[in-house]
């Protein structure tokens, strides 16, 4: 049990001095990206009811419901406020799909009040390190059809909630243990187009909270959770992957850099075309009916995700946000891909559905990456009536590690939050939070971040 000994102890051990500063300063992206999200998502369809939910199921009053108030056990705060910063599906996501801050920060907020407080340089390093247990162990993974986000959010971030809550190397390898045992999630709820797809993020906190509150009060779990004969690496990573894979350069690269922060809001796996498209609107000003035919071709991997027919069922967003037929439609239509262009009166637009129906979704194995199990470039081709043909090869969207949002980018991506928020933070709150994540090393306890959040 080498393996899970050393990830237990890089979690407990590694300090803010011991990450490096550009690495820091991700994390507070992160962290502004997911207080964003969560805002705006707090009223959505599928977050409004779990509010409801969780007041109804009572209980100590230990962590915050965000934007809505009141308190509620820490890991009912987690479940509901992973919720919320999931409900859009803006915030920042990995390939193949692990949605790693919707849980993670949420998580170690609730962390932060179940523990009487936390700095905000613990804090950075709680959320950092959670997150890096995730990618590592997303990378040495073959998901096929999983949902990597049940699978290993819950992992990292019951890391970060064990971080802020103290425990020892001990505990905290009986806590991941634990978490490994809560593992779960299909992507079929993606392609049915279903609420589940956040509550999987809501679990995944919740779970987190349980697994390390579980761990303080001595519950074990399996210690060979990684590298046993029906561990991690067997029976996710299909015995493709080593114990040296997963703690290879540990602490010294941190492969979370590799999220991709959305520009747009919608899966991960459209946003390639749909930067295409504005891409080829901008540049040639054709007009939604000069279109006669569109050719999006994208990787099998992403085609089985997002290349289905678009059919609206009782859940437009999610059917939208993971299909490319309407984000490559309500690009063309409306120049721009926005939150109000995923509610549900523009998905229901006849235009839209006229313009569906001139796309063809094609996979194409020639997009993918030797040894990449999800590559997300797409190749976007458009026919017009004047017989002219617009092409655009779009490898790495805006916000994906090879195109990185810029700071001041982050920052609109917030404001764009909190234009949208049918619960919107007072324009003071707004400042507050902006300057307290911008230094957050510098604030003495983040539940000061939690009271603006209300």
């Amino acid at each position: 049990m080498e393996v899970e000994k050393r990830l237990s102890e890089f979690v407990t051990h590694t300090g803010y001095e011991d990450l490096p500063r550009i690495t820091a300063g991700f994390t507070k992206n992160l962290i502004l990206g997911v207080v964003g999200t969560t805002v705006a998502g707090a009223t959505q369809p599928d977050a409004s009811p779990m509010v409801q939910l969780v007041r109804e199921w009572g209980g100590k009053e230990e962590a915050t419901i965000f934007v809505h108030g009141g308190k509620v056990p820490a890991y009912n705060a987690a479940f509901v406020n992973s919720i919320m910063a999931r409900a859009l599906d803006y915030e920042d996501g990995m390939p193949p799909g692990v949605h790693i801050g919707a849980s993670v920060i949420p998580t170690a907020f609730a962390a932060a009040e179940l523990a009487g407080g936390c700095s905000g340089k613990e804090f950075i390093s709680a959320v950092t390190l959670g997150s890096e247990v995730t990618a590592k162990l997303a990378l040495c993974s073959v998901f096929d059809g999983f949902d990597p986000t049940g699978i290993v959010s819950v992992i990292g971030a019951t890391a970060a909630a064990g971080r802020i809550m103290g425990l020892s190397p001990a505990q905290m390898h009986n806590a991941l243990a634990l978490a490994f045992n809560r593992s779960g999630g299909s992507f079929q709820s993606n392609i049915d187009g279903v609420f589940a797809v956040t509550a999987i993020q809501g679990f995944a906190s919740q779970n987190a909270i349980i697994c390390a509150q579980l761990a303080q009060r001595g519950i074990t779990g399996p210690p060979n959770f990684i590298d046993g004969i029906y561990g991690y690496l067997h029976l996710y990573g299909k015995d493709r992957f080593t114990p040296e894979d997963l703690t290879r350069d540990l602490g010294k690269t941190f492969l979370f850099h590799n999220s991709l922060c959305k520009k747009y809001p919608s899966c991960g796996c459209t946003l390639s075309g749909t930067h295409a498209v504005l891409e080829l609107v901008k540049e040639h000003d054709f007009q939604p009916e000069d279109v006669t035919r569109v050719e999006v071709r994208q990787t099998p991997y992403c085609h089985k995700l997002v290349g289905h027919h678009f059919k609206i069922g009782d859940n437009p967003r999610v059917n939208a946000q993971f299909s490319v037929r309407y984000c490559v439609a309500n690009a063309i239509l409306r120049k721009a891909s926005q939150l109000e262009h995923f509610e549900e009166s523009s998905i229901k637009d006849p235009k839209i559905m006229e313009l569906v129906e001139r796309i063809t979704i094609i996979p194409d194995p020639g997009l993918e990456e030797p040894g990449v199990e999800c590559t997300l470039g797409s190749d976007v081709t458009i026919f017009t009536r004047g017989n002219e043909v617009y092409e655009k090869l779009v490898k790495a969207a805006p916000g994906m590690p090879e195109n990185p949002l810029t700071d001041e980018e982050h920052l609109e991506h917030f404001q764009d939050c909190m234009n949208y928020a049918r619960k919107p933070l007072s324009a003071e709150n707004r400042d507050r939070v902006v300057s307290a994540v911008d230094k957050l090393e510098d604030v003495e306890d983040v539940r000061y971040v939690i009271s603006l959040l209300i």
